[in-house]
């Protein structure tokens, strides 16, 4: 049996380390990419330590696309999963009032994931095989206030992976959207979470894999969200404006 490997871009976020941990422990060949090699090498070791499996490690910043097919070129091997992890989310006042905090956001959330995951799509498409998964948010299924720089930046990627499922589901190619709700994570420290609705990462990194087995389109990463995304969109406009949502 042919061991399979999956792509972790953005593998230094503590939801793609939970992802690599759990598709190692399957079995699965890890690539890891992110932002400073040496920090991803660590990783690497750590995993090294924990599951017999190939492990590599790549440099890989997602909002320098000149560098795309020098990244591409030097994977051992084109993998049969690429999981896009890739999010940033800093306070929304801040987005608000500064210009470049805000660029960033926008190409950290959707236009360079929507970018790299193109790349590879076509590559996919090509071959007639693999799954791409992008971890999206449930903040980009309604508009609010208190977030809509992030969460505008979701809506869009969400999209684009709607749009990307439909374009290749004749190639034999699947695409996932996972939409999870607040998860425990570096990135959400010091919010008040509520606790009863927020995940961890391992659950997460649990559903994504079930996902790819299954060969999902969209996931929850907590049913509990399905059901509120689906009151909050019936909330009128009015509402959003007068309350601080």
């Amino acid at each position: 049996m042919t061991t399979k490997t999956v792509l972790i871009l953005g593998a230094k976020s503590d939801i793609g380390i939970a992802i690599a941990r759990k598709f190692a422990l399957e079995g699965y060949d890890i690539q890891l990419a992110g932002r400073n090699l040496e920090e991803v090498e660590s990783i690497k070791k750590d995993l090294q330590t924990r599951f017999d499996v190939n492990i590599k490690a790549y440099d890989f910043d997602t909002i320098n696309y000149s560098r795309y097919l020098d990244f591409i070129n030097k994977l051992k091997n084109l993998p049969d999963v690429v999981i896009c992890t890739i999010g940033n989310m800093p306070p929304q006042k801040f987005c608000e009032e500064n210009l470049d905090l805000r660029t960033n956001v926008f190409r950290a959330n959707f236009e360079g994931p929507a970018n790299i995951l193109s790349e590879i799509a076509n590559l996919f498409e090509k071959r007639l095989y693999g799954t791409i998964v992008g971890i999206s948010s449930v903040a980009g299924e309604r508009g609010r206030a208190s977030n809509y720089i992030y969460g505008s930046a979701k809506a869009g990627f969400t999209a684009f992976l709607s749009g990307l499922r439909n374009r290749l589901y004749k190639s034999n190619v699947n695409v996932i959207t996972v939409l999870p709700g607040p998860v425990f994570t570096k990135m959400t420290k010091g919010l008040p979470l509520p606790k009863l609705l927020t995940n961890t990462k391992e659950n997460v990194a649990d559903d994504i894999f079930k996902a790819v087995i299954n060969k999902k389109d969209i996931v929850y990463t907590s049913k509990i969200w399905k059901l509120l995304i689906f009151i909050i969109k019936l909330i009128p406009e009015g509402i959003f404006k007068t309350k601080k949502i």
